[in-house]
């Protein structure tokens, strides 16, 4: 009986609070529509959207359905948090790093980074990089192009498209190489625990990842056609880009934003991983001859990825749930696409609202089930 009150009443009650609070919610909002005439469902979304979208990674056009719609922004929106969290660690491993340089110039420099951007609002940043730095950049008819391949013009970033054919093939043999590094990893690592002896597994694995897909050309039958933007002018003043792959400024804009602010918050925990570690161990495998980049690669690191990989994961989710904030540069993301056009035309605010807070909180159960699942996969354990 005691162990009912202390334990289980507690939590019983609780339940209840939440379920009466939330049930007060429904209940009300279900009155209020009803006196303004209106019903809940989600049949909108089978209906034309209506409405073009100006960065689309899959097929979308005004005769589209509003499920297509909000696709289009939920992949625009998935690319955006996945690039950055990929610039982000880079930038942020290589400052957190060097905060602890030995060289002068290289510590103060990248804390001269961390204490700029990490104080900087990051709407501010984006908007600098939007509308003053990127504003900068000249007019396609102006613009210089590296190899006649990539131009950086103030309407984007235009690169060379490739058009695949028997791409699965390709897919299929690029999986196929992945699976065989990982099983190449689990041997070294067997191997050095067992003998001692190091396999050099970033070059082969490199090499498998290049070789492996480049036979499917030979082999497949796989081909690339590359596609080059080439200008056109439409008048004695104006010119654009056709053909190729086009990155629009609004992408490139929160991309930089993104990236290098989080980067200061991953650079600190970087920092505060690597001091969290014994100067003693540093020391002891100096003096058996293993050289920094040894020391940091095979004594440093994989103790502190303990310590850097918990508080890295709330940046990633900080991330991904800051690119909803592309709806300030008008970037097609699933807030501008759904939360923004889609909403004001179909006044369904809670469905639509609803269907954001749960993309948004299945992406981040996701990112935290990954990083979950790493961390443990990469504890130190007791044998």
């Amino acid at each position: 009986m005691k162990e009912f009150q202390k334990k289980i009443l507690p939590q019983s009650i609780f339940l209840l609070v939440i379920i009466l609070f939330f049930g007060f919610l429904t209940f009300n909002a279900q009155i209020n529509m009803e006196n303004r005439g209106m019903e809940f469902g989600f049949e909108f979304l089978e209906r034309e959207s209506s409405f073009d979208i100006q960065f689309s990674l899959i097929e979308y056009s005004r005769s589209s359905s509003y499920l297509r719609a909000y696709f289009v922004g939920l992949i625009n929106t998935i690319v955006v948090a996945v690039t950055g969290i990929i610039l982000a660690t880079i930038i942020g491993v290589i400052i957190g790093i060097s905060r602890l340089s030995q060289n002068f110039l290289i510590r103060k420099s990248a804390g001269f980074y961390v204490d700029l951007f990490r104080n900087l609002p990051l709407l501010l940043q984006i908007f600098f990089w939007y509308y003053a730095a990127l504003r900068l950049l000249p007019l396609p008819q102006d613009s210089t192009g590296i190899y006649d391949s990539f131009y950086l013009t103030i309407k984007g970033l235009y690169t060379p498209a490739l058009i695949w054919e028997n791409l699965s093939t390709f897919i299929y043999v690029f999986i196929f190489s992945i699976i065989i590094i990982i099983a190449l990893r689990f041997y070294a690592k067997k191997i050095q625990e067992e003998k001692g002896k190091q396999i050099p597994i970033i070059p082969i694995s490199i090499s498998i990842l290049i070789i492996f897909p480049l036979l499917t050309f030979i082999f497949g039958d796989v081909g690339v056609n590359i596609i080059y933007p080439e200008l056109k002018e439409l008048s004695a003043t104006s010119a654009m880009f056709e053909g190729g792959l086009e990155i629009p400024p609004e992408f490139l804009a929160l991309i930089l934003a993104l990236s290098i602010y989080t980067a200061t918050f991953i650079a600190e925990c970087v920092r505060a991983g690597i001091l969290g570690i014994n100067k003693g161990q540093k020391e002891a495998a100096a003096s058996i001859g293993l050289n920094q980049k040894q020391i940091l690669k095979l004594i440093i690191m994989p103790q502190a990825l303990r310590i850097i990989i918990p508080p890295t994961t709330n940046q990633y989710l900080n991330l991904t749930k800051n690119s909803s904030l592309a709806a300030a540069i008008a970037y097609p993301d699933v807030v501008l696409v759904f939360a923004g056009t889609a909403l004001m035309q179909t006044g369904k605010a809670i469905e639509i609202i609803t269907m954001i807070m749960f993309t948004y909180l299945t992406l981040s159960i996701t990112i935290s089930i990954f990083m979950n699942w790493y961390n443990k996969k990469i504890a130190i354990k007791e044998k």
